[in-house]
């Protein structure tokens, strides 16, 4: 077992989390920024709650949805999945707590995209999935990359959640941030440093290079202004 499993079972799921939320957290928040009916406050507070739970609660809420004691957990036992104390385990629960990063940054995204734009491509007869794909998306890219760094880092970051439905089987679920954990309880401290260590350098890369391109992206587009 590589001394370093922690890192990339933690890289690897959070990037799997992360393309997941990509989609799913844009379609979403493009749904959410246009629809204007009844029930759009308890929506976008449910697409939000896991940012304001405890994660050991998210992490108790997933047991009861995939643990195979109830009902959706038996119904996979019944196809011989098991999703509980699994590498998929993991990404389920980064992928949970992601969400409403990527979600609301996008639909603060959205929410600033001219409406007129919009409304000159309907009348041109563009069809609403080349909106969505060709001038929504290109207009809203700035927030929904910094949505997707941040989704990205909290996937990275995730420990409650993971260790209720993933636990911390070496090699398999154990991430960065539960190997900090159970070396901290070991009384290994020089071990948690070198984790903590270790994340606190991928996390600052990330936010410094996200900064780095916004800020790119904000010169290209006042240049282009000034043309």
């Amino acid at each position: 077992m590589s001394e370093y499993s922690p890192l990339w079972i933690s890289i690897k799921t959070s990037i799997t989390a992360t393309f997941i939320v990509f989609f799913i957290g844009i379609a979403v928040a493009w749904f959410m920024a246009s629809y204007k009916g009844r029930v759009k406050g308890l929506l976008d507070g449910i697409f939000t709650l896991p940012m304001v739970l405890p994660p050991t609660v998210v992490g108790f809420i997933l047991l009861l949805i995939i643990g195979k004691n109830y009902p959706i957990g038996k119904i996979l036992s019944g196809f011989g999945i098991n999703l509980i104390f699994t590498w998929f385990a993991t990404v389920i629960a980064a992928t949970v707590v992601a969400f409403p990063l990527m979600y609301r940054t996008c639909v603060g995204a959205f929410s600033q995209i001219d409406v007129n734009v919009i409304n000159a491509a309907r009348t041109l007869g563009v069809s609403e999935w080349k909106i969505f794909w060709k001038v929504a998306v290109p207009l809203a890219w700035p927030g929904i990359a910094a949505g997707t760094v941040l989704a990205f880092a909290r996937a990275l970051g995730e420990f409650g959640a993971t260790i209720m439905v993933a636990g911390s089987i070496p090699g398999e679920t154990q991430t960065i941030p539960i190997a900090i954990y159970f070396a901290v309880v070991a009384g290994e401290t020089g071990n948690a440093i070198k984790w903590v260590v270790l994340i606190f350098i991928i996390s600052l890369t990330i936010m410094v290079a996200s900064d780095k391109w916004a800020e790119k992206q904000m010169f290209l587009v006042s240049s282009a202004r000034r043309k």
